[in-house]
């Protein structure tokens, strides 16, 4: 097999939409305008949001209308959901909200979903109403949400019925990723919060793979936590943001994303370090030349057609250089 280079490999942007510490969701939406113009000039291939719940520095609860008002303001990135969590929604009203920003920005749009919550259980209830609604049923929502979009159903969804919305599966264990290769499907893998699972379930995606009217062969978007700066140094120091969220979600302590800290040792135990290493284990965290270096051995590790970045950065200026960055290596 030909060995992939980064710049065989499309680069894409997943957005948080964080809330920062001084700041309102109403910034954090104002920067995703502006980081989607950037990444659409710089060459990112597309730009998704995600559907999380209750908590407070992540503003994109309600997906669609995000992904709505960013393609509003660009002109030919593609935008989309990483992901919608199907368990939360009706399959038929997904259909229709996506049917509806297909039908208004035509060849644009991507369906992403995922199986969990994405939130905590008291959460899924009140979105749900109830809790009966099992992750395990999900291949038959996904089955009805496409009956959908194919006319295939006794309900039409309008607009919905006869687009092509693409479809891609999103995991992060091997569920999804077994499901996506039955059915042909695309896969994006979160190796951004869950490395140690990375290689297993993007072999078995690739072993369990069948060609579709979708796909005629595997097709791997990997999630990685990428905070580039002009040094090593300032790196460091702008990735302890994205340390320091992962150790309010281990705590349970509900804040916006934090400013740097020039000490994380001032801030974590030694046990909590540890946890946090084995979740942020393939975050590539240093200057143009330490994000090359580290990118290319993910990418070899992981053989991605695609990598979508997540640069969970607390200034606004900062974040766009990392994406700046990334675009120098993926254009040269």
């Amino acid at each position: 097999m030909t060995e992939k280079t980064l710049s065989q490999t499309k680069y894409s942007v997943l957005d948080l939409a964080p809330v920062t510490e001084g700041g309102t969701p109403a910034d954090s939406f104002k920067n995703s305008v502006d980081l989607a113009q950037h990444a659409e000039r710089w060459g990112f291939n597309r730009y998704w949001m995600a559907e999380h719940h209750n908590m407070p520095f992540i503003a994109s609860s309600a997906t669609s209308i995000a992904i709505s008002h960013v393609l509003h303001h660009t002109d030919s990135i593609r935008v989309g959901s990483g992901g919608v969590m199907l368990p939360n929604h009706a399959p038929l009203v997904v259909a229709e909200q996506f049917g509806t920003l297909e039908t208004l920005f035509p060849g644009r749009v991507d369906l992403g979903l995922g199986r969990a919550p994405g939130t905590d259980q008291l959460t899924a209830g009140a979105l749900r109403r109830n809790l009966e609604s099992d992750p395990n049923e999900f291949p038959e929502q996904l089955e009805e949400l496409r009956g959908y979009f194919a006319g295939e159903n006794r309900i039409h969804a309008v607009p919905g019925e006869g687009l092509n919305v693409p479809i891609w599966l999103l995991g992060s264990s091997g569920f999804s990723a077994q499901l996506a290769g039955q059915l042909g499907l695309p896969f994006s893998f979160a190796s951004h919060f869950s490395p140690n699972n990375t290689e297993g379930a993007l072999r078995l995606y690739r072993q369990q793979f069948r060609p579709s009217d979708v796909l005629d062969e595997p097709y791997v978007m990997v999630g990685v936590n990428v905070i580039a700066a002009d040094t090593d140094e300032e790196a460091e120091y702008l990735a302890t943001s994205l340390q320091q969220q992962f150790l309010n979600l281990v705590r349970n302590t509900n804040m916006l994303l934090q400013p740097p800290v020039e000490n994380m040792e001032d801030v974590w135990t030694p046990r909590e370090k540890l946890a946090l290493m084995q979740q942020l284990g393939s975050s590539i965290i240093g200057s143009k030349e330490t994000v090359r270096a580290k990118l290319e051995s993910f990418l070899q590790e992981t053989e991605a057609d695609e990598m979508m970045v997540i640069s969970q950065i607390y200034d606004h200026d900062k974040r766009l250089r990392s994406y700046e960055i990334i675009s120098e290596i993926m254009n040269t």
